[in-house]
C-alpha cells in the first residue's frame, strides 16, 4: 500500500523534461527540515519510521527509532542530512520540489568537474578533480585520509557512542566548499542516483564511514532501491 502511494505520487507531482535543459544541482544536501516539511504536506510515513533504520555492525542490522526525525536513535538538530531514505522516497521528495534525483552521470558531473565560469575557492573552470573537495580529499567529512578527527566541521555532534565505527555525519554545508560550489558531495553520506529502472540504484560519493577511496568517480557503489540507512542521503537537481 505504501509502495503503492509514493509510486503514484511520483507520478502525480509534476514531471520535468530531460532535453537540453540547464542542470542545476542543490548545493547541499536534504536536511532533516526540508523533509519533515515534505513528510507533513503528504502525510507520508517512511519505511525506517515503520521499520526501523539499518545500520552496519557484525554484519546489517535494523534498530527500531532509527529515522530521518532520529538518525541515530536520539533527536538531532535539524540542519543534519536526511538519512534513513528510500530510493522511492527521495525521489518522491525530489518531485514534490518540481526536481528528481540526479543521474550517475550527472552526479559525476557536478561532483568532479568544474563548470562554472568564474570558480571561486581555487578551482578552475574545465579540470575534472580526483574528489569533490579537489585534488585532495582533505576537508571532507570522511575517515583517516579526510583528518576529520582533527578538524570537525563546526557544530558537529558526535555520534560515535552508538557506532561500531565513525562518528556520524556533519550538518550540511559546514565542510569544505567543493567543485562547483558543492558540498559534501564527497563523503558524510552517501546520495542516491537513478541508473536505470531496476531493484538496484546508485550511490554517489562515499560517506563518514568510509575513508578517501569511496569518494573517487569510478568507485561504483550501488544498493537496493528499498534500503533505508544511516549513511545514505541524497540530493536533488533542477531543470529551470
Amino acid at each position: 500500500m505504501d509502495r503503492l502511494f509514493l509510486v503514484l505520487l511520483f507520478w502525480i507531482l509534476p514531471l520535468s523534461t530531460w532535453a537540453d535543459q540547464h542542470l542545476k544541482m542543490d548545493t547541499s544536501e536534504v536536511t532533516i527540515a526540508e523533509f519533515s516539511e515534505f513528510a507533513d504536506a503528504v502525510g507520508l510515513l517512511t519505511k525506517a519510521e515503520k521499520e526501523g533504520g539499518m545500520v552496519y555492525e557484525s554484519g546489517w542490522v535494523t534498530k527500531k527509532g532509527w529515522n530521518w526525525r532520529n538518525p541515530y536513535g536520539v533527536s538531532s538538530p535539524p540542519d543534519e542530512p536526511a538519512v534513513h531514505i528510500t530510493f522511492d522516497e527521495a525521489s518522491a521528495f525530489c518531485r514534490w520540489k518540481k526536481k528528481r534525483l540526479p543521474s550517475r552521470k550527472e552526479w559525476i558531473d557536478a561532483a568532479y568537474t568544474e563548470n562554472r565560469e568564474n570558480p571561486t575557492d581555487g578551482f578552475q573552470k574545465g579540470k575534472t578533480y580526483r574528489f569533490p573537495t579537489g585534488d585532495s580529499p582533505e576537508g571532507a567529512n570522511c575517515l583517516k585520509e579526510c583528518q576529520i578527527e582533527a578538524f570537525p566541521p563546526p557544530g558537529k555532534k558526535n555520534y560515535s557512542i552508538k557506532l561500531r565505527r565513525g562518528a556520524g555525519h556533519a550538518r550540511t554545508a559546514t565542510t569544505k566548499k567543493g567543485v562547483n560550489g558543492l558540498y559534501d558531495m564527497g563523503a558524510n553520506v552517501w546520495e542516491w542516483a537513478f541508473i536505470g529502472q531496476g531493484p538496484q540504484q546508485g550511490t554517489m560519493g562515499g560517506s563518514w564511514w568510509y575513508g578517501a577511496r569511496q569518494m573517487e568517480a569510478d568507485y561504483g557503489a550501488t544498493k537496493p532501491r528499498d534500503m533505508a540507512v544511516v549513511y545514505l542521503g541524497f540530493r536533488c537537481i533542477d531543470e529551470k
